[in-house]
């Protein structure tokens, strides 16, 4: 029950700002709202309501979308509005090696472990928090041996200076939580866990996705090396039919020089690639939990890699519920609601119940009896009434600090529909530029085709061959890189859409 909105809080308890309100007859105006304060406590603490506000998901633009992209598939590949991502979304690749490298990785990788543990001691303090709906109990046991001096009255009514006392008692406290500060407490503390909780799924697919997109790298990178190698391979048999062609007199220094130099450059463009493809290794392993020494065991190739084609596409309802990184805005946002009902609590009337029972007898092990019991029964009721607007202060800084959070939720909803929207876009774009690169490379292949044939019809010239056949490698290369793009594609939407998380059992049960 949201009874106590702000304005309402203010109107009664919030003290004169200036002497202006103070109202014709001085102190008058002030003597009135107080009077109207004592008049409304009894039916405050009947109510036992919690103070506002309640925290609601701020409405999604009904003109939110993905734009033209979502409308213009990309080549081969048909998406499903509304279609819902599987939690073990890379298997849609159809590949075993990725399949378990994935597996080994969401099982020993240190990062998600620091997730889950922060997911359990934020599910802790939540459950802590709790803890102050109930009255707390505790006990105690202090046995003693005094000796008052002579010269001063002896505290005992036998009049010994000399005795043993052992005090036995219980204690029960109780804070109601008349306005609901505590339950306000315990809706931030559990908005923070789920905050934690959807940072555990952020940094889940955040493996995942750098998993499949190490793997594809992995195996571009060995169809390049390989093509690499042929190249050289080529240049190096121009070159020897070069020196040949010169010492007979067919070829001149010039024409070697520029072969050479084709080959060196040949050579120089494998070191790159030895170079990143063993850094992807390394990542592989790192993603796995290893260190370099303790390298992973599969080989990827680009034809291992099934390309879908059929993709999903949230809803843009869906994707803000989907996201991780929207939903720990949200939950963000929402902890800030809840902070300011806290500080709006401090300003109302705090209610304290406390009972204590016990023992205290002449010995040094406890005793029971009527003359030796002692109880007290406490009740104590207190407001702020001055305190130079620290309270007051306290809560517009909540009230700051949750229109701040609402921005940033609003900056982080744009940024998932302009990063979805991104990927559908390089989807069709990469899609276009895959399938220009294939037929680039049915060119080269009919070109070369036609100069083997004229080569073993003793019409062509072995140069023009080995050019053609550089140029295949050249384009097949290209084609390695626009499959590479498409299947990294693939991946990225998935992430952009959240990845599936939804779709698995929970990690925490965090309620």
């Amino acid at each position: 029950m949201d009874l106590l909105d702000s304005q309402a809080v203010e109107r009664w308890i919030e003290p004169a700002d200036d002497a202006s309100s103070i109202g014709r007859d001085g102190l008058g105006e002030t003597a009135r709202r107080r009077g109207r304060a004592v008049t409304l406590a009894p039916v405050l603490l009947a109510c036992a309501c919690t103070v506002g506000p309640n925290y609601q998901r701020p409405p999604l633009s009904p003109a939110a979308g993905y734009g033209a992209a979502a409308t213009a598939p990309s080549e081969g590949q048909t998406l499903e509005i509304g279609g819902e991502a599987p939690a073990d979304w890379w298997r849609v690749y159809r590949c075993a090696e990725l399949d378990d490298l994935v597996a080994e990785a969401l099982k020993h990788n240190a990062t998600l472990d620091a997730a889950n543990a922060a997911l359990r001691a934020a599910h802790e303090e939540v459950l802590a928090q709790r803890g102050a709906n109930y009255p707390q109990i505790g006990a105690s046991l202090s046995p003693s041996r005094q000796k008052f001096a002579e010269t001063l009255a002896s505290p005992l009514a036998n009049n010994a200076f000399l005795y043993n006392l052992t005090t036995t008692q219980v204690s029960v406290g109780y804070a109601p939580d008349l306005f609901g500060g505590n339950r306000r407490a315990v809706e931030s503390l559990q908005a923070q866990a789920d905050q934690q909780r959807y940072a555990l799924e952020a940094a889940r697919l955040s493996l995942e996705s750098n998993v499949v997109a190490a793997a594809i790298q992995d195996a571009l990178l060995r169809g390049e090396i390989e093509e690499a190698h042929a190249t050289i391979d080529e240049n190096r048999r121009a070159v020897d039919s070069f020196e040949r062609q010169l010492a007979a007199g067919q070829a001149s220094s010039a024409d070697l020089a520029g072969q050479q130099a084709a080959l060196a450059q040949a050579e120089a463009a494998l070191a790159p690639l030895e170079k990143a493809f063993q850094v992807n290794r390394d990542l592989l392993a790192a993603l796995v939990g290893r260190t370099p020494n303790e390298p992973v065991d599969p080989r990827f190739a680009l034809s291992s890699l099934a390309l879908p084609d059929r993709l999903p596409l949230s809803l843009p309802a869906q994707l803000v519920e989907h996201r991780p990184d929207v939903q720990i805005a949200e939950e963000q946002l929402h902890a800030a609601s809840a902070q300011i009902g806290v500080a709006k609590s401090t300003r109302l009337p705090d209610v304290q119940l406390s009972a204590v029972a016990g023992s205290a007898a002449l010995a040094l092990v406890p005793e029971f009896g009527p003359s030796t019991n002692f109880w007290t029964l406490t009740a104590s009721l207190t407001q702020p009434i001055y305190d130079a607007g620290t309270l007051k202060h306290r809560q517009r800084a909540a009230e700051a600090a949750y229109d701040q959070a609402a921005a940033q939720y609003q900056v982080a909803v744009v940024a998932a529909f302009q990063n979805t929207a991104d990927t559908l876009q390089a989807l069709r774009s990469d899609g276009e530029a895959a399938a220009r690169a294939q037929a680039e490379e049915d060119v080269s292949q009919r070109t070369l085709a036609i100069a083997r044939r004229q080569l073993a019809a003793g019409q062509g010239a072995t140069l023009a061959v080995l050019s053609a056949e550089e140029a295949e490698h050249a384009t097949h290369a290209l084609v390695l890189q626009a499959d590479a793009a498409r299947l990294g594609d693939v991946a990225a939407l998935y992430q952009a859409l959240g990845g599936g998380w939804w779709n698995a059992p929970p990690p925490l049960a965090t309620r």
